[in-house]
């Protein structure tokens, strides 16, 4: 964490700033260290102002999750706006080096997800975001598919993430997602074989 070197947000950025320092605090001291305390002390920022925007630790870590899902859905293009296969999922590696913090807040949330179950409805909400948004890519990629293979690309990508989080080698991910592309392509269609 880096409380001691911690900057007070600017106006407006508060919110923001709250958001990031509880995912870099679930990282660095997993969820038992997440306290509105920690967080604002991780933001630059007193203990009130989080309680101001969440209310509650329990609102703080709802609102996170939704922010991180958001936020690793877009850079991860699960959905490849030139509609072409090699683009789906192709930034991933790129993503989990970039985000590392922000993947390791959501494994942790996962896996505190089964000693909480009030966690749960939390986390099944950002899995379904993440499904609907593969499922959207496999359609925009011309992969015919049902709710099955998607729920099986999304865990592919899901489990290519949580061991490059843990193992780095981002261009091993590289390589297996393109394994993944001609897989789908033998499936499913969505084009020709890939160059090389």
């Amino acid at each position: 964490m880096t409380t001691a070197g911690a900057t007070r947000p600017s106006y407006g950025e508060g919110r923001q700033a709250l958001l990031d320092a509880a995912i870099r605090v679930v990282a660095a001291s997993g969820l038992r260290g997440l306290t509105i305390r920690a967080v604002g002390a991780e933001a630059g920022v007193t203990h009130g102002l989080v309680r101001h925007h969440f209310g509650s630790r329990e609102a703080l870590i709802e609102e996170t999750l939704k922010y991180s899902a958001q936020v690793s859905i877009a850079a991860s293009s699960l959905d490849p706006e030139d509609g072409d296969i090699d683009g789906l999922a192709a930034n991933l590696p790129a993503m989990a080096e970039q985000q590392g913090e922000l993947q390791a807040f959501q494994f942790e949330l996962l896996l505190e997800a089964r000693r909480r179950p009030e966690l749960l409805p939390h986390v099944r909400a950002i899995y379904d975001e993440y499904l609907e948004a593969t499922a959207d890519g496999l359609r925009r990629a011309g992969v015919d598919h049902d709710a099955d293979l998607a729920l099986l690309v999304m865990a592919a990508l899901d489990g290519l993430v949580l061991q490059q989080v843990v193992f780095g080698q981002p261009e091993r991910t590289e390589r297996v997602i393109g394994r993944l592309h001609d897989v789908l392509r033998a499936v499913g269609g969505g084009g020709g074989r890939r160059p090389g």
